[in-house]
């Protein structure tokens, strides 16, 4: 029987990253897209409930949780917790980290990424 690809909190966390960034509807790779940033997150907060993060990393509670503290440890999300419903928001880091890394990511994680969206497309920045 066949392995799958193993799945660490690098490529959960570049799905996240990459959901939200697709949430908000921007391309990547526009010209001065670091001087609109502040506006745009400002004009239009994104986030995702942390059982939508869970539906997008296809994966248990716990690991959910720990792609989530490391988003936010890295500083490329913010989490705000209120009456026991959380909420991640992307910022500006995340969308300068996910614009840097994807070319990487998509390279070197492209079995597990291939794996991961078998049955459904993936978000905007990783099909490009």
């Amino acid at each position: 029987m066949p392995s799958r690809p193993y799945k660490d909190l690098v490529i959960y966390g570049c799905f996240v990253l990459n959901r939200l960034v697709s949430e908000l509807g921007i391309h990547l790779d526009q010209v001065g897209l670091e001087e609109k940033l502040d506006a745009l997150l400002g004009a239009n907060p994104v986030f995702l409930t942390k059982e939508q993060v869970k539906r997008e990393i296809r994966s248990n509670h716990y690991m959910t949780t720990k792609v989530v503290e490391s988003l936010a440890q890295q500083g490329l999300v913010r989490v705000e917790e209120q009456e026991g419903r959380y909420r991640i928001y992307l910022v500006k880091e995340g969308i300068l980290h996910i614009r840097r890394y994807n070319d990487f990511y998509r390279r070197v994680y492209q079995e597990q990424i291939r794996d991961h969206y078998r049955y459904r497309p993936p978000p905007g920045p990783l099909r490009e």
